[in-house]
């Protein structure tokens, strides 16, 4: 291979000196040209060619369009300060029937570089207008035929005179549309949903609420709000999986607790639920005395007031009740006699317990629970095989577990005879367990035997064949290098006569030694 390789090297350096100055220029101007042709063909293939995907967004709409394009791997450009986007041609129309079904774009406008190639100089304004509004139409006709089912599409648009005065409330756009699907097909209302966002997303000022979508048979498809419907199905979905991580737990902990005590392979646990998702969110403004019993309160401050008074005989004169020392509004001693006063008060405030509770329900509660249970008897020909304290005891401990499990709401309702009722136990013979003991009774299948057999045979074929192989190439060896000693004499008592013995004595005793002895010979020759 080098010598190959030096041969080339050697002519074409032999080929390069031989020629002229001239010579050696044309050659490297058509090599360098060769490959200057090479790259810019290259370079045009492998470039991207982008077209407008949306205009006139909103730089944060922008942002979400282009990282939704990232993550699909789709390569974007931003152009226009960010209100504008542009993807490789051949992809414009799929992404537009694909994002309008996720309902993406909200704002802004699908663009359209065809129309603009159109315009030229001295085109009036009904003309332009007539232009635009065709351009439209036939724009979202052929985006609409890119949808599933669709054959064609055919759009009648109404876009809103300008006008000089101001009003309230802009001017709105109006579509009718009428499809022709391919046979036997039916649009699903995420395809509807799409049809709607690209009419929407692509007439300026029209809402959904002005489309009219039909098929060629007079089939209306109404717009329908995906995001209530979406919400709904995510609720089910996640009470369904509440539903579903309950049953799976209890299902598993009785299996590993049964099949502990019978046999992992001869229980089988069934679990269903019935859970109530109804969500309570409630205050409650309570107040209760400290001490039940009395009803009474916490002493927070208490008052005592203690008067007495011990009067003797008043002279005639003066008034009762009205001299300096004497109490105020208190009545005087009647003439001639002795009189005395006492009052005691006593004023105790007592506080209760005022309690604020904020209660939030627990966003599921098990309603009702059933659990069957299928035991193997230890000989499943026989069913009544199976004890029936054993099954007492398994209905003992799933009516422990039904009665732990259900809400205590719910479980006030239910009486002991209806707990027994949502359990039932049950002895059947298992089919697979049957067909797995059959081959542990006979031992060894027979077909081990079998194959160990054939591989045996196999082995012992193949060394012999190499055995044999090997033997007929020793022996093909010999033959080729093997003197014939029948033209040597039997008796001759000559040097050359005694050497010819000594060979075929050699030759019968030690043939290896022989054959290396003739190869000597041989290459000496």
């Amino acid at each position: 291979m080098n010598e190959t390789i030096h041969r080339y090297k050697d002519r074409a350096r032999e080929y390069w000196t031989t020629r002229s100055r001239h010579q050696q220029l044309f050659i490297l101007g058509g090599l360098l040209l060769i490959i200057v042709l090479i790259g810019v063909i290259i370079f045009f293939s492998i470039r991207t060619n982008y077209a407008p995907l949306y205009n006139d967004l909103p730089v944060e709409e922008t942002g979400q369009i282009k990282e939704t394009l990232d993550s699909r791997g789709i390569p974007s450009e931003v152009t226009a300060d960010g209100t504008a986007i542009l993807v490789p041609r051949e992809s414009v129309d799929q992404l537009k029937v694909e994002l309008a079904a996720e309902g993406i774009p909200q704002s802004g406008s699908i663009g359209y570089e065809d129309f603009q190639d159109q315009l030229g100089f001295g085109m009036t304004e009904n003309e332009f207008s007539v232009m635009e509004k065709a351009t439209l139409e036939t724009e979202l006709s052929n985006l609409m035929q890119s949808v599933d089912g669709v054959s064609l599409a055919e759009v009648m648009i109404t876009l809103p005179e300008e006008t000089v005065w101001v009003s309230d409330q802009p001017e709105e756009a109006s579509a009718s549309i009428v499809l022709t699907l391919d046979g036997g097909y039916q649009l699903e209302q995420g395809n509807v949903q799409a049809l709607y966002h690209l009419a929407s997303r692509s007439i300026p000022h029209l809402p959904e609420e002005n489309i009219m979508i039909a098929d060629n048979q007079a089939n209306q498809y109404h717009y329908e709000d995906q995001g209530a419907i979406d919400g709904t199905r995510q609720t089910y979905d996640q009470q369904r999986e509440i539903s579903r991580d309950i049953e799976n737990d209890l299902q598993q902990q009785l299996q590993q607790m049964l099949g502990t005590m019978m046999g992992q392979h001869r229980v089988m646990v069934s679990v269903t639920t019935d859970i109530d998702f109804t969500q309570e969110s409630r205050e409650e403004e309570l107040i209760e005395p400290v001490d039940e019993d009395s009803m009474e309160g916490i002493e927070i401050s208490a008052e005592s007031i203690t008067e007495t008074y011990e009067g003797e005989e008043l002279p005639e004169e003066g008034v009762a009740g009205t001299g300096e020392d004497d109490i105020a509004n208190y009545p005087g001693a009647a003439a001639g006699g002795d009189g005395d006063y006492e009052r005691i008060e006593e004023r105790v405030n007592n506080d209760v317990n005022r309690i604020h509770r904020h209660i939030q329900e627990s966003p599921y509660r098990l309603r009702d629970l059933g659990i069957q249970v299928v035991v193997e008897p230890p000989d499943p020909e026989d069913m009544l095989s199976l004890p029936a304290d054993t099954v007492e005891d398994i209905e003992s401990i799933l009516e422990t577990v039904v009665s732990t499990s259900i809400d205590e709401t719910y479980l006030e309702e239910i009486d002991d005879g209806e707990i027994r009722d949502k359990i039932f136990v049950s002895a059947q013979p298992f089919m697979n367990n049957m067909e797995e003991e059959e081959p542990e009774s006979a031992g060894i299948p027979a077909w081990v035997y079998i194959l160990g057999i054939a591989i045996l045979a196999a082995i012992v074929a193949i060394i012999f064949i190499m055995r044999r192989n090997r033997y007929n190439i020793d022996e093909e060896d010999f033959e080729d290098e093997r003197v014939n000693l029948e033209d040597i004499p039997e008796e001759d008592v000559s040097v050359e006569g005694e050497q010819r013995k000594r060979l075929e004595r050699l030759a019968r005793e030690k043939p290896e030694e022989f054959s290396k002895l003739l190869r000597t010979w041989l290459s000496e020759d």
